[in-house]
């Protein structure tokens, strides 16, 4: 043995004592021996005196009064040696490069009638010190040339938005709703906002609701046409708690300020899984921002979560109602957050009069509120999400539909479009007819529109013939835009068809569009699209570059990114004879990420790169952790594999059912055609994966473990049995390992049979083969692939002796989003290949 111990005296002696063979128990206390593990460097206060006992066992003895300064034992933070410390000091100084450059959140553009619009533009940054996003807001205006051309005029700095939980504009642009969510007890504060000043602000007790919701999911702000209400979601008030004092129970119930009670904690409520901890019951409200009275929406049902509300359009006069989403549950709150197959439907209820006497506010009864009657069901377990209206006279009102999640279980899948005419006299009685836009693309052919993968709408997403509608959508591995008709049900894809970039749309300034374009070595860009007439109506688009302050980075993060390329491959599929469907047969993509220098002899060290869900896509859009691993030397295959979105239903379906093994096979495929055309040295390959990508990445080391050096999961899925009885979604179990049986078998009491299956289509199934060095990163508050699973895989590795390292982020959830975790977590996996892999 070579252990050193160090005893530091009050008279600054150094006593240094090497030992051979005798075990440490001759010498410590109890309390310092009962670990199994020992550091290399025992600091010894006071608990060995005599020199005799010192001595004892020792090959050597030596005692020297030193120089302390100069002999000085230098102590390295808990996990990193001197190799570690000095690759934190490169790596984290470029990282924090890349994490400094800015996103744009949301953007508004206002018109005015001399052809220069205003545009404004949410912005938000990473503030690593404070561990939270800056917000702020940058303005600019818009000029239309003469020629053609547009040009920006940006604001030399941007205004910071500190405290902002979101913001809304008003259907005429001239006002602003601002919204701040209180941290603590506090009221949510309303301000209203006009070109120059704050005109209103009201502050809406606890007592009346909680947070509004800013979710994307539940969040609905919708203005009422004449700007004069504000319909919203908020959290439900925090319902009464038993209360008791020093004679037992207390009748009353307490307040706050009652220092001679206490509040029990009453029944416990259910909540809507990942990210909902802590968080009410989702309610509507309607605030007069007049008076700034605040009136719950009643009669809806207390079973009903509601969202995405918005206004019907209505004849003055006649009674206003609000369209809002519902989602039920009968057992259980089943986790909602990226699950698009929870039922619900849309819902029609009168809004409250401000004017209405206090006796009657709350006259509102439940035959007021009542699905939409439409001619064909595509309410109760059709799960609905609303767009849009059309017009402040109505016309119509369109919808997606994800009936294809929960027909095959899938937390995400193929969507259809619908329409509903509207009249603004139409009475809620009337049954609508239900007209179908676009419907699910089961299978489509080369190069044709795959199907609608489209998640987020804008407020106001038309153009003015008032038919044609602009939207967001998944196109294989590529995001795009299409110009949707939803009278005929026509659809184009309205960007570049000649380049494999990603766009995100921003807004509409009229009839032309605000975008933003990347690609996985391309910092994103701001594009400008106006309509280029043809003849026999078969208008293009001609997109410009908007030169913005925005996306600046750094010239050695430009210069990295520069000497990049990208290209997006076809692979083959090896193994389709098992499958009826015709999509399961077709190529799949991988997006290929590599250096423009050409290397002769030797080739960068690989990363395979595995998205989650699995039912979700790796874009050729840009990626800030990505692109700092690229500029580390290493090549990356972005793999989407069979049952990624964006590639039409039946490829989609084709994995439920075959996890751990069709998603494998498509990897390996996928890398072997890599190392075939000469890309990647079969010696020199790391895997990456969060979530079902981690479930892909441990699967991968224990399926092929030869094949990778190294390897880091985030909140892998790595055992399946003990996943399912603590996760938000137990359903998610049983649809994947099952396939469209598994909505028939799922049961909160999984038999020992199911418990079986889930093991074996467990990675920890395949424990016993693994020798990669692994590292995992956990979020503590993960309530979707729970810690346990990711420690227990840790213990599994350790009790191997497989190289290993576990962080672990106490107040992270499934994401591991918060600034600080994000660029730890990513530091990590760069130190932790370049360890392996260089």
């Amino acid at each position: 043995m070579a252990w050193k111990m160090v005893r530091i005296s009050p008279n600054n002696w150094n006593w240094r004592y090497h030992w051979s063979s005798q075990s440490l128990r001759d010498f410590l206390p109890l309390h310092y021996y009962h670990s199994t593990h020992f550091p290399s460097t025992v600091i010894l206060n006071s608990i060995i005196t005599p020199i005799s006992l010192i001595t004892k066992g020792f090959s050597t003895v030596s005692l020297a009064m030193e120089n302390p300064k100069a002999t000085a034992h230098k102590e390295f933070p808990l996990g990193l040696d001197e190799w570690t410390e000095e690759e934190y000091a490169v790596q984290s100084k470029l990282l924090q490069q890349f994490t400094n450059i800015s996103n744009i959140d949301k953007a508004w553009i206002f018109n005015s009638d001399n052809g220069v619009s205003q545009g404004m533009f949410s912005i938000s940054q990473p503030d690593v010190l404070a561990n939270k996003r800056r917000k702020f807001i940058l303005s600019s205006t818009i000029s239309k040339e003469s020629n053609g051309s547009v040009r920006f005029q940006w604001a030399p700095f941007p205004i910071a938005m500190s405290g902002v939980s979101t913001m809304v504009s008003s259907p005429s642009g001239s006002k602003l709703l601002v919204v701040r969510n209180p941290e603590s007890e506090g009221p949510c504060r309303f301000e209203i906002w006009s070109q120059s000043h704050v005109e209103k602000e009201f502050h809406v007790a606890q007592s009346v609701h909680g947070s509004v919701y800013t979710d994307g999911w539940f969040e609905g702000i919708s203005w009422n046409s004449d700007e004069t209400s504000i319909a919203y979601v908020a959290e439900e008030p925090t319902p009464a708690k038993p209360a008791f004092n020093g004679l037992g129970y207390k009748k009353g119930g307490s307040t706050d300020n009652d220092t001679g009670s206490w509040k029990g904690q009453g029944d416990w409520e259910e909540e809507w899984g990942e990210t909902y901890a802590g968080k009410r019951q989702p309610a509507l409200f309607v605030i007069n921002i007049t008076s700034g009275e605040v009136q719950a929406v009643k009669g809806i049902d207390k079973s009903l979560s509601v969202g995405q509300v918005v206004w019907a359009p209505s004849t003055k006069g006649l009674e206003q109602y609000l369209v809002f989403v519902g989602w039920s549950f009968v057992i259980r709150k089943l986790g909602i957050k990226y699950c698009y197959n929870r039922p619900c439907a849309l819902y029609a209820v009168k809004a409250p009069h401000h004017n209405e006497s206090q006796a009657n506010k709350t006259d509102i009864h439940c035959a007021d509120v009542a699905q939409l009657k439409m001619s064909r069901h595509l309410t109760l377990h059709k799960p609905l999400i609303v767009l849009s209206f059309h017009g402040s006279d109505g016309k119509f009102l369109v919808f997606l539909s994800a009936r294809s999640s929960v027909d095959s279980g899938a937390h995400s899948a193929t969507n259809s479009l619908h329409r509903i005419d509207w009249s603004s006299d139409m009475k809620m009685s009337q049954s609508r007819k239900v007209y179908d836009v676009l419907a699910v693309v089961m299978c489509a052919e080369d190069g044709c529109f795959p199907g609608l993968y489209c998640f987020s709408i804008l407020s106001s997403p038309w153009l003015s013939d008032g038919y044609t509608m602009i939207i967001s959508s998944i196109w294989n591995s590529s995001q795009v835009l299409l110009s949707v008709n939803v009278l005929s049900g026509e659809v184009f894809c309205i960007t570049p068809t000649d380049s494999n970039f990603s766009w995100n749309l921003l807004s509409l300034d009229g009839n032309n569009i605000l975008a933003v374009s990347s690609s996985p070595v391309d910092v994103p860009q701001v594009k400008y699209g106006v309509i280029v007439e043809k003849e026999n109506d078969n208008n293009e688009w001609s997109w410009s570059d908007v030169s913005d302050p925005i996306f600046k980075c750094s010239d050695e993060v430009r210069s990295l990114t520069s000497s990049l390329k990208f290209s997006v491959m076809k692979i083959s599929v090896k193994d389709a004879s098992v499958s009826p469907m015709k999509g399961a047969h077709k190529p799949y993509e991988t997006i290929f990420v590599s250096s423009k220098a050409k290397k002769s002899d030797t080739c960068d060290p690989l990363i395979v790169i595995l998205h989650g869900g699995p039912h979700t896509t790796s874009l050729t859009s840009f990626s800030k952790s990505l692109a700092f691993l690229s500029a580390l030397g290493y090549s990356l295959l972005i793999v989407n594999y069979r049952g990624s979105l964006g590639f039409g239903e039946e490829a989609l379906q084709s994995l439920l059912g075959k996890i751990g093994s069709q998603d494998v096979k498509d990897v390996l495929n996928a890398i072997d055609h890599v190392i075939n055309l000469g890309l990647a040295s079969p010696s020199k390959i790391a895997v990456l994966g969060g979530s079902h990508g981690g479930f892909l990445t441990t699967h991968l080391i224990g399926q092929a473990p030869e094949k990778f050096v190294a390897a880091a999961a985030r909140n892998p899925v790595c055992n399946l049995a003990l996943m399912v009885g603590t996760s938000d979604i137990p359903d998610w179990c049983y649809a994947e390992t099952y396939g469209t049986m598994g909505s028939e078998r799922f049961t909160e009491a999984p038999s020992a049979e199911d418990l079986t299956q889930f093991y074996s289509k467990s990675p920890i199934s395949h424990i016993s083969k693994v020798k990669t060095p692994t590292l995992l990163l956990l979020g503590a508050q993960d309530l979707r692939v729970p810690v346990t699973n990711g420690l227990q895989y840790a213990r599994a590795l350790r009790e191997k002796g497989v190289q290993h390292k576990v962080i672990v982020f106490p107040n992270d959830v499934h994401g591991i989003e918060r600034p600080q975790s994000d660029f730890e977590s990513f530091l990590n996996i760069g130190v932790w290949f370049k360890k392996y892999c260089k």
